[in-house]
């Protein structure tokens, strides 16, 4: 009777571990995603994707509003940049480089699951409600 009640117990707890890591992987999987798509928020008009994929995600509407205003910040570099001389020597070139540094530290930390704030234009994201 000893040996049965050893064996009941040892099955219980292959069991309980099954389960424990089959929702590990579960949420490393749904982390991973998360992420993956957080990140793709940062590339100009894909910041729809978190916005609309991942709409009870708080670490995704995040990056995504980030998104959204580092989108709206493209346009009104375009749009200056379209300027003779300051808006295509000065204006654009700068632009575009704050553009792709801080998409590509928007991407680097969503990646590593941070919610990070962009300097600067943070704030205005944080003031987005949907």
């Amino acid at each position: 009777m000893n040996k049965q009640k050893i064996h009941n117990e040892s099955e219980e707890i292959k069991q309980a571990a099954k389960q424990v890591a089959d929702e590990f992987k579960q949420e490393v999987i749904e982390t991973s995603d998360e992420t993956a798509i957080a990140a793709v928020g940062y590339i100009w008009i894909l910041f729809l994707l978190p916005l609309l994929l991942k709409r009870q995600s708080l670490f995704c509407q995040h990056h995504a509003k980030q998104g959204l205003v580092l989108f709206i910040f493209s346009l009104i570099i375009t749009a200056l940049g379209s300027l003779p001389f300051i808006g295509w020597f000065i204006i654009m070139p700068i632009g575009w480089i704050i553009i792709v540094v801080l998409g590509l530290l928007g991407i680097i930390n969503a990646l590593r699951g941070d919610m990070w704030e962009m300097p600067y234009f943070g704030k205005y994201a944080k003031k987005i409600k949907f």
